[in-house]
This record gives structure tokens, sequence and C-alpha cells, in this order.
């Protein structure tokens, strides 16, 4: 069984570490805010040639349970 994965826009912030993380984002037209990183995690290679992917799982401002990830070969966030 494969998981959907959804395109999102997201609204993130860059810490001095450079590494993006999210603060809010949009299910269609609805802006749901981050209250809380749950964990967070990369998937990828050492290779160089593939690219990261980091993972965040969030509890949003609607009270569910999220798991999204910055691609950053596609410098895109999509929600799983």
């Amino acid at each position: 069984m494969s998981r959907e994965v959804k395109k999102i826009t997201v609204i993130a912030y860059s810490g001095h570490r450079g590494f993006e993380k999210p603060r809010a984002f949009f299910i269609d037209d609805d802006r749901i805010e981050i209250r809380e990183i749950l964990s967070s995690w990369n998937e990828g290679s050492i290779d160089p040639k593939v690219y990261i992917k980091r993972y965040f799982k969030i509890k949003g401002s609607d009270g569910y349970e999220y798991t999204m990830y910055y691609d950053e070969g596609f410098k895109e966030w999509f929600l799983v």
C-alpha cells in the first residue's frame, strides 16, 4: 500500500543552520499553523547525486498530526 503524496505550500523559517523548518502550511485554501514539531528525520544517501528529504511529523492548529517533507532536489514541500 503506497502513501498518497500531495505538493503543498509551506511557510518556513531558516534558522542559523540554514535548514528549513515549517511554521504553517496550506491544504487547499485552509492555513494550518504548526503548533509543535513532534519529530524530524532525514532520508537520503551519502551519494551526492541523491537529494535528501527532510521529514517533519507535526501537530497542526486543527488538532491533527501530519507528516510532511522538504525535497532538496525539487525545492518543494510535500504532505504524505
